[in-house]
């Protein structure tokens, strides 16, 4: 008998197939508590924050026969932003990368850039504070490939913590010397603005 939800991943047949789905799923908030769902669990619970979205969207393309690719992005520690997960995919030598994010900003990459490096980068203007327009994004890591991890990612009941330490453990790349941060142009008043628009409001009762 199929899982649920294995039907839904079935038509999740494309990246910006898997976005546009990401995009329509409520934002996870945590109202009753702290989830690291596992991607059919999330599926069940019809919402998903960002780590549980990139699962989302490596248990669809797993599905497709892509390999369940996830990337971690660490914000500068210590600057009160945090940490972003995105999925990882492939198209004709060049990646790109589906987001689950509640903002304007650090969402979908088209297959465009031919290093994880230069889709890192892609991220870096746009990742700021939105309470002072301070640039955050430091380093993004090697790719997390889930089908070597001894965790049930894809069906799992339990919600999945052990996740977190497996991709704080991976190499890290910075992406900007420390020194260099003095010279960063904070994010000016319009950008401030397009930072502050929300998908997905708390205040909506499916999230």
């Amino acid at each position: 008998m199929a899982r649920p939800g294995l039907a839904l991943l079935d038509t999740l047949d494309t990246p910006a197939k898997i976005q546009d789905f990401l995009d329509r799923l409520p934002m996870n908030w945590e109202k009753s508590g702290e989830t690291h769902r596992s991607a059919l669990a999330a599926l069940s619970a019809r919402k998903a924050h960002c780590i549980e979205g990139a699962l989302i969207a490596a248990a669809a393309l797993k599905r497709h026969g892509k390999p369940p690719l996830i990337m971690d992005l660490y914000a500068v520690e210590g600057a009160g932003d945090v940490d972003h997960v995105v999925a990882l995919y492939k198209r004709r030598g060049r990646w790109g990368a589906i987001s689950k994010t509640n903002h304007a900003t650090i969402r979908y990459r088209d297959p465009a850039y031919k290093t994880l490096r230069e889709l890192a980068l892609s991220y870096f203007h746009e990742w700021f504070l939105n309470t002072s327009g301070v640039k955050t994004l430091e380093s993004y890591s090697r790719p997390l490939n889930l089908d070597r991890v001894k965790l049930d990612w894809l069906a799992g009941a339990e919600d999945l913590w052990e996740l977190d330490d497996l991709l704080n453990a991976l190499p890290h790349y910075r992406l900007l010397p420390g020194k260099e941060r003095a010279y960063l142009r904070r994010a000016d008043a319009m950008e401030l603005k397009a930072g502050r628009l929300e998908e997905w409001p708390k205040r909506d009762p499916r999230t």
